[in-house]
């Protein structure tokens, strides 16, 4: 037997609740892993909430760390022993143990450890194919907008927007973000709550806005976003954690400067093969070499799901949060 947290109904954190499960044996194309970190991720609210449907009960989580314990028919990619991460797969992921499909499965290099996997694979595999691909016009020397810049996601987009030569100017509700955010290489920081910030990012650029926004939030800064926007820029609807995105009006994208609008997917980009490994081997060769740093900034046992995701919808971490098996 297994623990595993379940949510019979959606709804708010207290819907969460630790079970023990079968785990069973991995039939063809799966394996069985046993988790060492699993990553708490903002996204993880919005299956719980009924934001984004599933049929529950059922399990949650998309994203952890741990070692592979056995393989079903024809799984090839992996070995029994390897120490793995993933992103992606069915829900289940805060889980002691579980049978899910090889195909999510990355392997990791020696010297990352568990945690530090477990706390990054999503965020940072998220960061990359932002920067690199969501916006094909985004150029080194470039400037870009990063909402929720001390977020476990923005931390490390920062990062990896200073190893492509971007500039980078980051919102943060406090001083002490706004600190987290100048470590990792934030170039500029706008404190959302007093400032105006389309006004401040049009000082900050010379009159002229930026390429690139990359918007978390949703709801309360789609607006602002759009207008922080130069000519024919392009506007990354990263997440929805102030509420969903309004309807997009085609009108207003013309009156902004004839800009663009992007609600990215991350198995869009990660489901061809040579994309795939191209994306991933840039995020785990610059992991690996220490060249990005990762802040986990809470630490949970599965027990503590209901005051994670308290946490999490308040906005009270800086960097990543996991859970540590």
């Amino acid at each position: 037997m297994a623990k595993a947290v379940r949510f019979h109904q959606a709804g708010g954190p207290e819907v969460l609740q630790v079970e023990q499960v079968e785990v069973g044996k991995p039939g063809p194309g799966e394996v069985l892993l046993r988790h060492h970190a699993v990553g708490c991720n903002f996204a993880d609210t919005y299956f719980r909430s009924g934001l984004y449907p599933v049929q529950p009960p059922c399990g949650i989580g998309v994203e952890a760390a741990g070692e592979v314990l056995a393989l079903g028919e024809g799984v090839t990619s992996v070995a029994v022993g390897d120490r793995v991460s993933y992103n992606g797969g069915p829900l289940g992921a805060y889980a002691t143990e579980r049978v899910m499909p090889a195909a999510p499965l990355f392997k990791l290099p020696d010297n990352v450890d568990f945690e530090t996997a477990a706390a990054s694979t999503m965020r940072g595999l998220s960061a990359t194919y932002w920067l690199k691909k969501a916006d094909p016009r985004l150029r080194a020397g470039d400037t870009i907008l990063l909402h929720a810049a001390a977020g476990g996601v923005g931390l490390l987009a920062i990062q990896v927007a200073k190893l492509l030569g971007i500039r980078v100017i980051g919102t943060v509700s406090s001083e002490e973000k706004a600190e987290a955010a100048r470590a990792v290489g934030c170039d500029e920081i706008i404190f959302y709550r007093r400032e105006d910030v389309p006004a401040r990012v049009k000082e900050l650029t010379g009159g002229e806005g930026v390429q690139t926004v990359f918007d978390g939030v949703g709801k309360d800064t789609f607006e602002s976003s759009l207008k922080s926007l130069r000519r024919r820029g392009v506007l990354v609807g990263c997440g929805t954690a102030s509420g969903p995105i309004p309807p997009i009006d085609a009108f207003q994208l013309m009156l902004q400067g004839s800009v663009y609008f992007i609600r990215p997917a991350f198995m869009d980009f990660y489901a061809d093969p040579a994309e795939r490994a191209e994306l991933s081997s840039w995020w785990f060769d610059h992991l690996s070499a220490r060249r990005i740093k990762v802040r986990i900034d809470k630490r949970y046992a599965l027990e503590d799901c209901v005051q994670a995701h308290r946490d999490i919808e308040a906005g009270q971490a800086i960097g990543s949060s996991i859970f540590v098996i």
